[in-house]
């Protein structure tokens, strides 16, 4: 059996229209960004998995109204510690943000998480999504997340395979990805199709 799996980004916040690190801040949609969702026709699902994130719900339920969301809480942003609700030039001539420009993003946030940590905890939310996607025997599903848990996951398992910083999406966009149940296990090998 095949399995179609959405990975949708939240709509725009007001910190994403200002290019701010919004992480563990719980920023509701804008106006703009919930009014561009109204108009957006969403793939079809038969499970809705979200993080918790106020923007991530907002999202779901313009999108899904009728479905029940399934909260994810390792599928939240990243803590991005000192630099959140900072944007680049604000950051400009600082040093820690400097060193963690220079090491591409592999430095851990200075009072937050890692990359390391951070998709770790992406991929196990993840693999509890995909669980429960297989003993439900659904063959659509949704989850509505954030830009940073969309790259860990699809750095982790997409085929052909692209690195973090590659699978970048905007606010209202997704990827959508097939996969095979048989061959889940800790691999769902994540098959690009959008």
């Amino acid at each position: 059996m095949t399995v179609r799996i959405h990975l949708i980004r939240h709509g725009r916040t007001a910190g994403n229209r200002e290019h701010r690190y919004v992480g563990r801040t719980d920023e509701p949609l804008c106006a703009e960004g919930a009014k561009i969702l109204a108009d957006v026709e969403a793939p079809k699902a038969e499970l809705l998995f979200v993080s918790p994130m106020r923007r991530c719900v907002e999202t779901a339920r313009i999108l899904y109204p009728r479905l029940e969301t399934v909260p994810v809480p390792e599928l939240s942003e990243c803590d991005f510690g000192a630099f959140e609700g900072k944007n680049w030039r604000e950051l400009s001539g600082n040093p820690d943000y400097q060193r963690w420009i220079d090491s591409n993003g592999m430095l851990p946030f200075p009072g937050g998480e890692s990359r390391e940590a951070f998709c770790a905890r992406c991929r196990a939310g993840f693999l509890r999504v995909v669980e429960k996607i297989r003993l439900a025997g659904c063959r659509e599903a949704v989850v509505v997340a954030h830009g940073g848990t969309v790259m860990a996951v699809m750095d982790a398992w997409s085929k052909p395979h692209r690195d973090y910083y590659d699978w970048q999406i905007g606010n209202g966009e997704w990827i959508t990805v097939r996969t095979e149940p048989e061959k889940w296990g800790t691999d769902p090998k994540l098959i690009l199709l959008r």
